[in-house]
């Protein structure tokens, strides 16, 4: 069932000053996001994501199209009915947000005060939320006598507080140290799979999304480019600007200098092989390799557990009789793409004709 649905959605901002144009900050974006789904979505500084965050949450209005929660448009809401719709809305934030007059315990029952809940209500919902995210020995400390860690558990448990459907993580770890994120990223894990809740994440870390993610949407100049499952997107990037985020989190093929480095210390021919979930495995190009006693070694790449399915490439040194190896690598590359050869043979290769042509 779809939860949440942009359709054509673009929004606008007026220019700074009078010599300015006005700022196109969302540009006819169309998504659907599921109930129960965790969705990612990523773009590098101006990509356009943040102001999705608002244009969900109706902390803005969109210039055109309409954004849907539940199949009721928000953008033709009253403020009262506004009000309840953020209810069903949490958000946690990179820096927190937290009262520092308050102790933890206060800040996660700010929610439930604000929508009038009464006393023994709120006492208990405070209780169990704080058992949930670990921080029970904590109701009684203020944020200044917590870990980064402690303060978005803290945000999350707050973020809970109303039992929203939606959750909205703006930069939820990038303040946070990676052992730290990995900590948070399971509690939300747990948020989505335990509770039912379903996550937006707005990040810039393919790791978050690698971790958390179910679907993953890339955005670039308000527009989105990309969006797919987490294992397709990673595994088979389409766009430039999404092949730099897969790059900061999985090895890539080498080229260039760090492909010159490789064929300067390792002898004999170095080709790449693509290893993909449900289409063949390391044994299978390994033991064709060894059927033709071609010897091989790993230079460059790996394996990547990607939400229980596997994505790599493996970048291996051959050597043997010449023609054991063209016809390993010929059968190899049935089972697993050939991505890449070396560079620097296809360049001397190059020469040597050359200088033929010349000669002829």
């Amino acid at each position: 069932m779809t939860l949440i649905r942009l359709s054509g959605v673009s929004k606008t901002f007026p220019p700074a000053t009078k010599n300015d144009r006005p700022v196109v900050a969302v540009d006819d974006v169309d998504l659907d996001i599921a109930a129960g789904e965790v969705v990612g979505i990523v773009g590098y500084s101006g990509a356009g994501k943040s102001t999705v965050l608002r244009l969900l949450n109706a902390l803005e209005t969109p210039s055109s199209g309409s954004v849907e929660i539940d199949g009721r448009d928000i953008t033709s809401l009253r403020e009262r009915d506004l009000r309840t719709l953020r209810g069903d809305i949490g958000m946690i934030f990179q820096q927190f947000n937290l009262f520092e007059s308050r102790t933890v315990e206060k800040n996660v029952a700010y929610p439930l005060e604000i929508a009038g809940r009464p006393k023994a209500e709120i006492a208990s919902r405070v209780k169990e939320l704080l058992s949930f995210v670990g921080l029970s020995d904590k109701a009684k400390n203020h944020p200044e006598q917590l870990s980064g860690g402690q303060k978005q558990r803290v945000g999350i448990a707050r973020a809970l507080a109303t039992s929203p459907r939606i959750l909205l993580a703006d930069e939820a770890t990038s303040a946070l140290d990676p052992d730290t994120t990995q900590e948070v990223l399971a509690l939300l894990g747990r948020v989505n799979q335990e509770l039912g809740v379903t996550i937006v994440v707005i990040t810039h870390e393919m790791d978050v999304i690698r971790t958390l993610a179910d679907r993953v949407v890339v955005m670039e100049a308000g527009r989105i480019i990309e969006q797919g499952t987490v294992f397709d997107v990673l595994s088979a990037p389409r766009h430039a600007a999404t092949r730099r985020f897969v790059s900061s989190i999985i090895e890539d093929v080498p080229q260039g200098d760090q492909l010159a480095a490789l064929q300067t210390r390792h002898p004999g021919r170095i080709v790449t092989f693509t290893i993909r979930d449900g289409d063949v495995t390391q044994a299978d190009v390994f033991a064709t390799l060894s059927r033709h006693g071609v010897r091989f070694e790993l230079i460059h790449g790996g394996i990547n557990d990607i939400r229980g399915r596997v994505f790599g490439h493996l970048t291996l040194a051959l050597t043997g009789e010449p023609d054991a190896v063209s016809q390993a690598i010929i059968e190899a590359a049935a089972h697993a793409p050939l991505v890449e050869e070396t560079l620097v043979e296809k360049k001397e290769e190059t020469l040597v004709e050359k200088k033929e042509d010349h000669r002829g």
